[in-house]
């Protein structure tokens, strides 16, 4: 799929959080409760704020935000630029 934000808004695909036990036994499925905040940066409007943030970043959004699509397995997220928090480092 091949998708242009336009404006102020960035493409984020979901990062899939994986939860484990003290011991390390992974849990499929686990992150899956809550609505994961976290996700990659695909594509990025040309709109003048959007400096900051770059393809390849994971950052960190705003819950309930943004408007989701499915492509196959794959989530996304098309965020506005104030529903950025932070970018991971």
């Amino acid at each position: 799929m091949n998708i242009r934000p336009i404006g102020e808004r960035v493409l984020v695909k979901l990062v899939k959080v994986e939860e484990k036990t003290a011991s390390g036994i992974i849990l499929p499925g686990a992150g899956e409760k809550e609505k994961p905040n976290l996700g990659e940066v695909i594509a990025v409007g040309k709109g003048e704020k959007l400096s900051d943030i770059k393809v390849g970043e994971k950052v960190v959004y705003a819950k309930f935000s943004g408007t989701e699509i499915k492509d196959k397995e794959e989530k996304y997220l098309i965020l506005n630029i104030e529903d950025i928090l932070a970018v991971v480092e």
